[in-house]
């Protein structure tokens, strides 16, 4: 598709786009009947809630042109159809359009487009921050062709894109696929039927901690008691918090059953910055929170460590994030499989050391899993607005249904194999949607140009 620019006209945003004034304390009667704008999806539907929030709030009016300034450029602009106004948050910018100007359809290409993001990023002199505001999008001045041909531009993207619009429906297909997969692998693993031909060759050996689980949990309670751990018990399990079952053999433990010490780290002051050298970091949450440590997702602290060693992070550590501000995320977990940095604990990280005889390996597994998810939901930690948290007992309470020793390494060889299948398929479907997405670029590139001469 080529297109002559030459006979474009140079226009600022702000000549066919107006931005609707006002704003509201989020607890300002006039707007308190109104729903307000959860998000915009990439697709560009609006998505309603009645969820309370803390930040300044605007209005939309039915037909006004609504922007996310965060995500505008993955798609997040829309017309609001609904036949009553509609209060978001000043994260979104609401605008009156002059269609004898501009056509819809042909802005809302535009701001997918390269040229739009190298337009902004002569505009605000720099780099895009993380939030497009409306004093940058209608200053910003671009090129544009008459209506004609404007609709006939949309009109031929809309044509090519049919097509990768139907490559992106297939991927997310995929996409979604590969996570149920992994999910339904794990809670195989959980339930004992991914290693039920195992046992058939390893019947349950009464007594002994390797092939029955009963005799290892005794040898653990034996365990703790001979040393310093933690003297704080955890309630037995009772029937009724048992969700599903399990092999003969196994046994319904909770995390404290099998957990010697847990310690916390402190709050410290540092800079945003990743400690470097010899120096001292802290760890962020997002070190943990992947299920696998992430090293380099520390702050500096000090150049010294001073009396703060006793929480300094070792190889072999079980790690869980105890408060997060992104749902979902607190109370995963992650073994330290490699560091070579000086870092330590925050306050929102506890350290776990298990008993010997269990797998670090399994329980992270299981923490992280769909099944662990459930365990947290129901304590209903994701409700905070801002952060997110567990207590350690809430953690230490959450319920392992307990292998013996020889069956938990099974597991984890052939739930690691599994994943293994699962991870190059996962590379495939993203390399899929890598391509489709620079297919969707050479398009608008096509359309639009790369950016702004001038």
């Amino acid at each position: 598709m080529w297109i002559d620019m030459s006979e474009w006209k140079k226009v600022k945003i702000g000549e066919f786009l107006t931005e609707r004034e006002g704003r509201f304390k989020p607890d300002d009667k006039r707007i308190s009947k109104y729903q307000r704008l959860d998000k915009i999806d990439f697709s560009g539907n609006i998505h309603l809630s009645n969820k309370p929030t803390k930040t300044d709030m605007i209005l939309v009016q039915p037909g006004d042109l609504v922007i996310s300034g965060i995500n505008v450029a993955k798609g997040a602009i829309t017309v609001y159809q609904g036949e009553e106004p509609v209060c978001a948050t000043i994260h979104y910018s609401s605008y009156t359009f002059d269609s004898s100007k501009v056509d819809l359809g042909y802005f809302k290409f535009f701001v997918k487009s390269a040229a739009f993001i190298a337009a902004m990023q002569k505009q605000v002199k720099g780099s895009i921050k993380t939030e497009i505001k409306s004093k940058h999008l209608l200053a910003l001045e671009i090129s544009i062709p008459d209506l004609q041909t404007q609709k006939k531009i949309v009109k031929e993207i809309s044509s090519q894109l049919d097509k990768t619009e139907q490559l992106s429906i297939e991927i997310a297909k995929q996409k979604s696929y590969a996570k149920q997969l992994r999910q339904n692998i794990l809670q195989e693993a959980i339930e004992g039927k991914l290693t039920a031909d195992w046992r058939k060759q390893h019947p349950v050996q009464k007594g002994n901690p390797d092939y029955d689980a009963e005799a290892l949990f005794e040898k653990i309670q034996a365990e703790k008691s001979e040393t310093k751990s933690s003297k704080k018990t955890v309630a037995p399990i009772t029937k009724d918090e048992i969700p599903f079952e399990i092999p003969a053999g196994w046994k319904w433990v909770r995390l404290g059953d099998i957990s010697l010490f847990s310690s916390a780290g402190k709050s410290f002051n540092c800079e945003s910055r990743e400690a470097i050298g010899d120096e001292w970091g802290i760890i962020k949450t997002s070190a943990i929170t992947s299920g696998v440590f992430v090293e380099s997702e520390n702050k500096f602290y000090s150049k010294k460590c001073n009396n703060d060693v006793q929480t300094k992070i070792q190889m072999g550590d079980f790690l869980f994030c105890r408060a997060s501000g992104s749902k979902g995320l607190a109370g995963r977990s992650c073994v330290v499989e490699k560091i070579s940095s000086n870092l330590l604990l925050s306050d929102k990280s506890i350290r776990i050391e298990l008993a010997q005889g269990i797998s670090k390996s399994l329980v992270n597994m299981l923490n992280n899993s769909q099944y662990g998810e459930n365990y947290r939901l129901s304590l209903g930690t994701n409700k905070s607005t801002s952060m997110n948290n567990l207590t350690r007992e809430q953690i230490l309470n959450f319920r392992i249904p307990l292998p013996p020793t020889a069956e938990q390494k099974e597991i984890v060889a052939r739930v690691e194999q599994h994943l293994q299948t699962i991870t190059q398929l996962e590379t495939q479907i993203a390399t899929r949607e890598t391509t489709t997405k620079q297919l969707m670029q050479s398009i608008l590139k096509d359309a639009f140009g790369e950016g702004i001469d001038g």
